[in-house]
């Protein structure tokens, strides 16, 4: 298992260069860039500033010569001196390549730099909005896995039954929802907008939270996070439901479990001393998905509907603002962060199942 675990970590490097290579490529392309947004409030018309890109390249390659001589749009009548001074300042004075190079080298070391915007560090803007994805990526994940398995087994055992088809049809028009729809429902239900106004519809914690009591921290904690998780976990919830309920229905037919009915073992010792660790493998299989999606991409919704400034707006409004540094430090760490959680989902499946040997195959 050393040596599997060592090929996994040696790959991660070309995949994670790979990775970044192709997104820095395509941002070669992009149109309105950080000068061209600059040169467009310096002009005026930032406003209009996609609209004067969108026949054109962006400005980390060139977009042709302008009539004033630049390779910028909309740069006419600024000094030629004041632009220079604005590439230098972005870094697009170097080559790309050679500033491809830098940007990885500085990335192993976790050096990320300064948000060309923002005027802070990239990692400071990362560890401030860290807590709100986390807290949607971790209790999104507990709910769902805490949840779903249990129901998903119940399900399993009693397949045909009364129980079984009603919650089934439960789960599928939590499934059919949206789960940015869903939200905006519960808004308009129980946060002031037509019916009650029972929970708060803004912000991860009160203004007054370093005022509480200890034990009033938590329940205002929960209280602004309430309606944000049900709306991401109807989603999950039903996926992981389903999955968990058809991976045990498909073991449960198979000739070792008669075998083991046969000898005298009871449901329970059956059903979790030699389903169990059978049917999770599947469940497994998709976390590292469901891990990532739930910690960052799957809250970008729910993070613009309850007001939550997290890592999935970050990035959204990084992009909008072609604020280049974060866009590429959020891309590098969730992508080292999918590549290791897969490597755990690995080693989870050997200790879940000691009879599956990953040193036996190719990686």
């Amino acid at each position: 298992m050393g040596a599997y675990v060592l090929r996994r970590l040696l790959l991660m490097i070309p995949t994670i260069i790979g990775i970044m290579a192709i997104s820095f490529t395509v941002i070669q392309f992009a149109p309105g860039g950080p000068v061209e947004q600059v040169i467009a409030q310096l002009t005026g018309d930032a406003q209009g500033a996609d609209a004067r890109l969108s026949g054109g390249g962006g400005d980390l390659m060139g977009s042709g010569m302008d009539e004033g001589g630049s390779k910028y749009r909309g740069a006419q009548g600024l000094d030629p001196d004041l632009i220079k001074k604005l590439e230098k300042q972005f870094g697009f004075d170097k080559p790309p390549l050679t500033r491809f190079g830098e940007m990885m080298w500085n990335y192993i070391r976790f050096d990320f730099g300064e948000s060309f915007f923002r005027n802070t560090s990239v990692l400071e803007l990362i560890k401030d909005k860290l807590p709100v994805s986390a807290s949607l990526g971790i209790w999104i994940m507990i709910f769902s896995y805490g949840i779903s398995i249990p129901l998903g087994i119940r399900k399993a055992v009693k397949d045909g039954s009364t129980f079984d088809v009603w919650t089934s049809g439960v789960i599928i028009v939590g499934y059919a929802v949206p789960s940015f729809l869903f939200g905006i429902l519960l808004i308009v239900l129980f946060a002031g907008g037509s019916f009650y106004d029972w929970f708060p519809l803004r912000g991860l914690v009160s203004d007054n939270f370093d005022q509480l009591a200890w034990w009033q921290k938590p329940l205002d904690y929960f209280w602004h996070l309430a309606l944000p998780l049900i709306s991401l976990s109807l989603a999950a919830f039903a996926t992981t439901t389903l999955l968990t309920k058809n991976s045990f229905i498909e073991e449960i037919k198979k000739q070792y479990v008669v075998t083991a009915r046969a000898k005298g073992l009871n449901e329970r010792q059956v059903l979790y001393g030699h389903v169990f660790r059978n049917a999770m493998l599947i469940i497994i299989a998709g976390f590292p998905g469901a891990f990532i999606s739930a910690f960052f991409t799957g809250s970008l919704l729910i993070e613009n509907i309850f007001s939550l400034d997290g890592l999935g707006r970050l990035g959204y409004l990084s992009v909008v603002n072609r604020d280049y540094p974060i866009v590429f430090a959020t891309l590098y760490i969730f992508s080292l962060l999918g590549l290791f959680v897969s490597l755990i989902s690995d080693l989870i499946y050997t200790w879940i199942d000691p009879r599956i040997d990953f040193e036996r195959r190719d990686v």
